[in-house]
């Protein structure tokens, strides 16, 4: 399409227009049927784009077990044992304090502990958990995050959403294993995929008052 387009395009504008698309983040958001926004659309068109997609997972997460989402009391409990953790080393294939954390095991480990819940051991396993996709401008605190940071769109990293644009995750070795980090950091905001709701298959939930 673009060959067709370059007699009437300056040679300029499309080198512009390839290195913006190098340059863009992955899609935070894998559903069934991706709407894929073609260079030559307008912004407007971009942007009820962005909105269908959000609609999408907002949709999902209400239909989810068929009534809505309320935040499991099991999240604060997760996220404060979570906190407990930072500074535990990172190991490769690690599931325990004992032995350090990898980003999954240390993800399992938490879900395990405080809620109960089994999840799957590796990241490439757990993003295909049956668990309602969340919209990122919808994250609550407990949220599975998920990023490609090896490149080429596929998952390789977990972290659990804390609030307030921040997650805490068993980073690296080098980085010094658990930390708590910001979604507004353009490394992990690049890399970021897409997140999902695990919580929402907890056995215990918020029973709201009013």
């Amino acid at each position: 399409m673009l060959n067709r387009l370059a007699p009437l395009v300056p040679l300029a504008f499309l080198t512009l227009l390839v290195g913006c698309a190098a340059q863009s983040p992955v899609s935070q958001q894998q559903v069934s049927n991706p709407v894929v926004i073609q260079p030559h659309q307008s912004p407007s068109k971009a942007s009820l784009v962005f909105e269908d997609e959000q609609m999408t997972a907002e949709q999902e997460l209400n239909e989810f077990n068929g009534q809505p989402y309320v935040l499991p009391v099991l999240a604060d409990s997760i996220l404060e044992r979570g906190k407990a953790l930072i500074g535990t080393r990172y190991r490769f294939g690690g599931s325990s304090e004992r032995s350090g954390f990898d980003c999954s095991g240390f993800i399992g480990y938490l879900f395990r502990e405080e809620a109960g819940m089994t999840l799957p051991r590796s990241t490439r396993e757990m993003i295909n958990v049956k668990a309602p996709l969340v919209s990122r401008n919808n994250l609550k605190p407990g949220d599975l995050l998920f990023f490609s940071t090896a490149g080429r769109g596929r998952v390789s990293h977990a972290a659990i959403y804390l609030g307030d644009a921040q997650f805490i995750h068993s980073s690296s070795r080098r980085s010094g294993g658990v930390r708590v980090d910001s979604l507004n950091d353009s490394y992990w905001s690049k890399t970021f995929i897409e997140a999902k709701r695990a919580l929402a298959m907890a056995p215990t939930t918020v029973i709201s008052s009013k």
